[in-house]
């Protein structure tokens, strides 16, 4: 029974999409069964798994409307070494068409319990907004990996996520819980980060990755050649970064059924108080 996590932010900038791309090739770069659904119109994740979106005859667009299966939509991106459920811009136009149908929050959880057993891990890409899509990929999710700046207003953009969280476990999904919190874009010579990242793991303990992503040209010249910063350059402090995240997330993860029964409690929330004082107003 695959594990199945959204990589989600409420907050839109924070490489929720590198993130996805380079943990699901990082996950099958050891050696697991992966399946990698983008749920955003944009399609990003699609065409950084070196999938060309407009290409594709079958997306997640017609698996949520029942008129495809994940079997059929499926696609293998060869390069990267996991399955694909891509999308494309018909998907910004299925919220409109989901609103009248009956189970619209709880159709992506329907279409994956047949190729559950298949997979290891199973990754859905979220929008940054809180829509029927993203509502989708929470009811179908054990958990939620949340990547994150260490920047002031990404603490307030996680207590939303938190909120959000908090609202769909008591009314759709009891098994949704935090994973964990990962840090990404990190800067250590930046005084800020280096105070927001001790906030982080003094207040959340253990929901804190132990990886720490860093800030890297060659992760982010990588979606241009339609591939995971991974797959383009493995020897990129990034792309390692990210791996070695793969192995964090495989070592620590019990196994589906008992992410199903454990305790589904939300990280607590930030304190209200100022999470940092920033001694230095340049951040140097």
């Amino acid at each position: 029974m695959a594990k199945i996590f959204c990589i989600a932010n409420q907050k839109g900038g924070v490489g929720k999409t590198t993130t996805t791309v380079n943990l699901a090739a990082g996950l099958a770069k050891v050696g697991q069964r992966v399946l990698m659904i983008d749920l955003d119109p944009q399609g990003n994740a699609t065409m950084g798994s070196g999938i060309d979106k407009r290409q594709l005859e079958t997306t997640v667009y017609d698996v949520l409307l029942e008129s495809a299966s994940v079997v059929e939509a499926r696609v293998k991106s060869e390069k990267c070494g996991y399955d694909v459920l891509g999308a494309n811009r018909e998907l910004a136009g299925a919220e409109v068409e989901m609103v009248a149908l009956d189970r619209r929050e709880k159709r992506l959880r329907t279409a994956l319990a047949a190729v559950g057993a298949e997979y290891d891990f199973i990754l859905i890409d979220c929008p940054p907004s809180l829509s029927l899509l993203t509502l989708n990929g929470l009811c179908t999710a054990h958990g939620v990996i949340v990547p994150m700046q260490c920047e002031y207003f990404a603490l307030e953009g996680l207590t939303d996520l938190v909120n959000t969280i908090k609202q769909v476990h008591a009314n759709l999904n009891k098994n949704l819980q935090i994973i964990g919190l990962l840090r990404v874009m990190f800067d250590p010579r930046i005084t800020l980060q280096q105070q927001v990242s001790e906030q982080l793991k003094s207040h959340f303990g253990e929901k804190v990755f132990d990886t720490v992503i860093p800030r890297n040209v060659r992760l982010a010249e990588a979606p241009s050649y339609g591939l995971p910063g991974v797959v383009f350059d493995p020897a990129a402090r990034g792309s390692q970064a990210y791996i070695a995240f793969a192995q964090e997330l495989v070592e620590k993860m019990p196994p589906a059924s008992a992410l199903a029964g454990a305790s589904p409690v939300p990280a607590p929330e930030p304190m209200d108080a100022p999470p940092v004082a920033i001694q230095d107003p340049n951040g140097l």
